[in-house]
């Protein structure tokens, strides 16, 4: 499959001969050229078109032989070496007969035309001047290597077929070195024409056992269709890609194979005189250019890609000492992104030079990517770290620390990048992609201190909340600032510098997602948090007299009241903690009245089995 990528299928060779750069060849092809010309035109349009074709059929057939079955494909393989084996031993046949049948015209020459005695001497002569020793030597060696194939051939019909093969076929290898040693034989071509049927013995056996397995074949591709249909009717397609993807093992099929490509290209290098002299670097860039050169390819280079960024992502998780995040979500994550960026800046496609420019800027995407991933990660704990007022020094400390690489690696970065490179839509995307980890690290920062600060306060902090709203939305307005910008760089990029399909979709995606789904949620929290305010400042703020008369808690947070509000059914709360309250309901929390068309009661009920209730309001941020 990757090397019909390389060749495109063909169609290169099929539009340089109807399109060719000649225009005018073009326009009077048809009325200048000769009819042998045109013949030969027409012929290469044919079989150019054939071997499209053929292209697309084997390409067909070795998709079909990756979804089968492990027990399947070891059969397929087996097979595919007796195949080879049969075509080595008729190709070891040839060449040795043509060395020998070189040797025997010399002695056969010098031993008509020269009179030999029949002596000692005579035979020294023929050992010596006309090497008969070296002829047969050249046939015992090719009469074991025969004798060895056979045995190999057999062996693998044992395998695949469980019946050995007659004894017959196996010394159809070695026939025409036997006949090779019978005088008269050399000519006329007997010899390559023993050779040619003692190699379809062992064809006609395979072919005949392809033909047995006819039926079994077809009930394989049967049930397996059957197996398809069910799974999409009862599962749906996500569910059949799934386990497909489970049971074939993709990934590691995909590292597997790009690391015997890169290996291959390894070999090449060592043993090409132009390019063994290369540095160390460009070794690793011409590596690099050719891992990434077919659809395959950059496959396998995406599940490498995958594969050390899950490594990546546990290290962090080791790191911070946090067990139930998705350690294997970064990995998907990033081959996502890695693939959709080699597709939308057609990797593929683009000249050597430019290809490793393209990938060396589709890493620092993906780097900016992972430094999102890890804030992710750490915004949480940090938040859970000073909300739960965690004594462990060690567990703040490892937090602040990834906190703080993720504030000296992009600026590192940018610095870098600033300082080697001019000004393009690719470097304000990285720099906007880094300017924006670093805020929101500095927002998580501010926000864990506003927490720590809370925590070792005595008194109730009514204003917290506020903080930590204006904070945070000073955080997601800038996030909401660089994702329009980010759009209108995609915007240019499309118009001015390249487009496509892909991109197009990217940048769709984009807007719904990190610009209107952004703008409409941010709308509904700031509209919700306005309402709940003008609910709260309706309703009366308690007096101190009131309050100690009361001498009692806030029944959302059980934190003493230095202020607070009173509801129409004469309940006390914190102004915060019932506008929290009312993010969820316009209810009250303890007698579940309406706060707005509630009776006045004199007596306040604290009723304690709702508090339970409760629970999962007092830190939470719904905002």
């Amino acid at each position: 499959m990757d090397e019909l990528f390389k060749t495109s299928f063909g169609f290169p060779d099929l539009v340089d001969i109807v399109f060719p750069v000649n225009n005018d060849f073009v326009n009077n092809t048809l009325n200048q050229i000769e009819i042998g010309e045109s013949a030969q035109y027409y012929k290469a349009i044919f079989l150019s078109f054939i071997k499209i074709i053929v292209s697309c059929l084997i390409f067909c057939s070795s998709s079909c032989l990756f979804v089968l079955p492990a027990r399947y494909l070891y059969l397929v393989y087996f097979h595919v070496v007796s195949v080879c084996i049969v075509l080595l031993s008729y190709w070891a046949n040839i060449q040795t007969l043509k060395v020998v049948y070189g040797k025997y015209e010399n002695f056969e020459t010098d031993a008509f035309n020269k009179d030999i005695p029949w002596n000692v001497d005579g035979f020294l002569y023929l050992f010596t001047e006309l090497q008969v020793a070296y002829f047969l030597y050249l046939l015992f060696r090719n009469l074991i290597l025969q004798f060895v194939l056979s045995l190999v051939f057999d062996f693998l019909q044992v395998f695949t077929t469980n019946q050995s093969i007659h004894k017959v076929f196996s010394f159809s290898f070695t026939i025409p070195t036997l006949v090779a040693f019978l005088p008269g034989t050399w000519k006329h071509g007997f010899l390559n024409t023993v050779t040619v049927l003692s190699t379809l013995l062992p064809l006609f056996i395979m072919l005949k056992t392809l033909w047995l397995n006819l039926f079994t074949i077809t009930n394989l591709i049967r049930n397996g269709y059957s197996r398809t249909r069910e799974t999409i009717n009862n599962f749906g397609i996500s569910a059949l890609v799934e386990v497909e993807w489970n049971r074939l093992q993709i990934p590691s099929v995909l590292r597997i194979f790009w690391a015997i490509r890169v290996l291959e290209q390894i070999l090449y290098l060592l043993t090409d005189m132009e390019i063994q002299n290369e540095t160390l670097f460009g070794a690793v860039k011409y590596l690099l250019i050719k891992g990434c050169d077919t659809f395959t390819a950059v496959l396998g280079m995406t599940s490498f890609v995958s594969y050390f960024c899950h490594y990546i992502g546990a290290f962090f998780q080791w790191v911070l000492l946090t067990e139930d995040v998705d350690d294997k979500s970064i990995g998907t994550i990033s081959a996502v992104l890695f693939y959709i960026l080699a597709l939308q800046t057609g990797l593929t496609g683009l000249d050597p030079e430019k290809r490793f420019i393209r990938l060396y800027r589709n890493v620092c995407l993906l780097c900016a990517a992972l430094l999102h991933y890890i804030h992710n990660v750490v915004n949480p704990l940090l938040m859970s770290l000073s909300a739960s007022h965690n004594p462990s020094l060690n567990r703040h400390l490892r937090a602040l620390l990834v906190c703080g690489f993720l504030i000296v690696f992009p600026i590192t970065m940018l610095t870098y990048l600033w300082s080697h490179h001019s000004v393009s839509t690719w470097l304000l995307a990285v720099s906007s992609f880094n300017i924006e980890i670093i805020i929101k690290v500095l927002v998580s920062l501010a926000v864990y201190s506003l927490f720590l600060i809370d925590a070792y306060r005595t008194t109730f902090w009514e204003k917290l909340d506020d903080y930590v709203y204006y904070i945070k939305s000073f955080g997601n307005t800038v996030e909401f600032c660089f994702g329009i910008f980010l759009f209108l760089n995609g915007v240019y990029i499309m118009a001015f510098v390249s487009g496509g399909a892909v991109r197009a979709s990217m940048m769709c995606i984009h807007a719904y997602f990190n610009i209107w789904c952004d703008a409409r949620d941010g709308w509904r929290v700031f509209i919700k948090r306005r309402t709940a305010v003008k609910k709260i400042e309706s309703l009366p703020e308690a007096t101190s007299v009131q309050l100690s008369e009361l001498d009692d808690v806030c029944a959302i947070c059980y934190q003493n009241m230095g202020s607070a509000k009173i509801t129409k059914c004469n309940h006390y709360f914190h102004g915060v903690c019932l506008r929290k309250w009312l993010y969820v309901q316009d209810r009250c929390p303890l007698c579940h009245d309406i706060l707005y068309k509630a009776e006045m009661s004199n007596v306040q009920t604290q009723d304690t089995s709702h508090f339970q209730n409760l629970q999962n309001v007092i830190d939470a941020d719904n905002y």
